[in-house]
Parts: structure tokens; C-alpha cells; sequence
């Protein structure tokens, strides 16, 4: 019997690692591309030629050498304009879930270990903030503060937040309960030392979970905005944007439309299996 525990206990660490290790693969590389994008892409993003208009990827017959994921109607380089846009969808992930992580976590905590009227208000602000339809509202915040990169993070952060903080809170309320707190608490330590010492450290496992989800999220966002031309100059290329100029011609030019939505599908797979690997690695409790 703890024989085949054992094993199974090994089996599925395995596993957790190789779920760990292929999303870290995936996603350093695509950081890695999309960092030395102006470098070691074929093409310029934004060069035209109407005579290499909807040329096929290098494996298909008709293509071109140098264009290795084919071009799109105008002649761009299909290959050029995932990696540029990796940039855009990388860095909004990157800072639009690092701000939603910091607010989001910290009233969270807040109100889960101090409660209160704390709590209470901080509760009554999640309420109210998730009765507003989330795409619908940061459709309306990119509408007033006009389309670019900060205001896709913005508008981002401020409808995301109530996911870190009511997940968080509950995790907080849980913690705040056990016998090590009361223990820290009688040994002199103040409420907030508590909170960041002894608290912290054991809510940090979903705080990367939910870290990394949220990128993913971002991604997804982003993609959505300049799906719909909410996004950044309609100039630089971004993948949501290629997948709406991909729509009207999937039927001439399947590769404008299935490369970005393979680099978008990756993007976020990795990013949450990335995120459950890290919890299932270092979460005191699973291990």
C-alpha cells in the first residue's frame, strides 16, 4: 500500500514537472523572440508587396524562400508580425497582471486577516465592481481613455483586481484561523508583521497561481481589444489583429488566421500550466 503510494505520489510529481517545464519552454522562448524581434525576424513587420500577397508557408507549394510562415494579403511576413506582436501581448501580460497582482493581493489580504469594518468595506467594493460585465466595461474605459498600451493595462487592472482580492481574502480568513497566527500573535508580534511574515508566505502559492492565470488573461484581453480595434496603432502589429485581418480570407490564406491563434492558444495554455506546476512544486501542502 505506501508502496503504491509512493509511486503514485512520484508519478505525479513527474508529471507536475514536465507540465512545468514545457510551459517555461514555451514561454522563454517566445520571450526570448519576441526581445530580439527587430533582430532575427525575417522581415520588416510593416513592408508591403502586392506581388507576395497570400504566398504559403515554406512547406506548401507556391512559396517563397524567406517567408516561412507565408505573408497575409498586403505581403507582410506572417513569421515578422508574430514576433512583433509577441512583444505587445508579452509586455501587457507582464505589467497589467504584475499591477493587478500587487492591488488586488493586498486588499485581499487586508481584508481577510484584519476584518472588520476592513473587510467590510473592501467586500462591498468587489461587490460592486463585479456587477459591471467585464468586457463590456473595459470596451467603455478603452472608449474614454482612447486606444494604446496604457490604457489596455488600465483598463485591464481595474476590472481584474476582484479576482486576486476575494481569492486571496478567502485564503487570508483561512490562515487567519489557524493555531500558528494566535501562537505569533501571543509571542508579541504586531498585527501587520503577522500579516506579512506568517500570513503572506502561505497565501503566495495561489497568489502565483493567480498571477500567472491573470497574464494569460491579459493576453487574452489584449487580443480581444485589437480583435475589435481597441488596441494599439492599428500600424504595429498585434495577434488579435492578425486574426481579424486572417478572418477574411481563411478561404485563400489559412495560415494568416491559424498561426497567431497557435501562438495565442500556447501563450495562454503555458501560462496556466505554468502556474499550477509552480503550485504543485512549492505548495507546502501538496508537497
Amino acid at each position: 500500500m505506501v508502496e503504491a503510494l509512493v509511486h503514485s505520489k512520484g508519478r505525479f510529481n513527474r508529471r507536475a514537472g514536465a507540465r512545468l517545464w514545457l510551459s517555461a519552454l514555451w514561454l522563454g522562448a517566445l520571450a526570448i523572440g519576441a526581445v530580439l524581434a527587430p533582430w532575427i525576424a525575417p522581415h520588416d513587420p510593416l513592408a508591403q508587396d502586392l506581388f507576395m500577397g497570400r504566398l504559403p508557408p515554406i512547406w506548401v507549394t507556391g512559396s517563397e524562400p524567406g517567408h516561412y510562415l507565408g505573408t497575409d494579403s498586403l505581403g507582410r511576413d506572417v513569421l515578422s508580425r508574430i514576433l512583433h506582436g509577441a512583444r505587445v501581448a508579452l509586455l501587457v501580460a507582464l505589467l497589467a497582471g504584475s499591477l493587478t497582482c500587487v492591488i488586488g493581493a493586498s486588499l485581499g489580504l487586508l481584508a481577510g486577516f484584519l476584518r472588520g469594518w476592513v473587510d467590510i468595506v473592501i467586500s462591498r467594493l468587489i461587490d460592486i465592481w463585479m456587477a459591471f460585465p467585464p468586457v463590456l466595461f473595459s470596451i467603455l474605459l478603452i472608449a474614454v481613455l482612447g486606444p494604446g498600451l496604457s490604457s489596455i493595462i488600465i483598463a485591464i487592472v481595474v476590472i481584474d483586481w476582484t479576482r486576486f482580492a476575494r481569492v486571496v481574502r478567502a485564503e487570508a480568513m483561512a490562515q487567519g484561523a489557524m493555531d500558528y497566527v494566535a501562537s505569533a500573535q501571543v509571542a508579541g508580534r504586531s498585527r501587520l508583521s503577522t500579516m506579512v511574515v506568517e500570513i503572506l508566505p502561505n497565501v503566495l502559492p495561489t497568489i502565483v497561481v493567480l498571477l500567472t492565470l491573470e497574464m494569460g488573461i491579459s493576453v487574452i484581453v489584449e487580443a480581444i481589444l485589437s480583435f475589435v480595434n481597441l488596441s494599439i496603432s492599428t500600424d504595429d502589429p498585434t495577434w488579435g489583429g492578425m486574426i481579424a485581418e486572417g478572418r477574411t480570407s481563411i478561404h485563400q490564406a489559412w495560415w494568416v488566421i491559424v498561426f497567431p491563434l497557435i501562438a495565442l492558444f500556447l501563450t495562454v495554455l503555458s501560462f496556466s500550466q505554468l502556474g499550477e506546476g509552480l503550485k504543485d512544486r512549492y505548495d507546502p501542502v501538496l508537497r
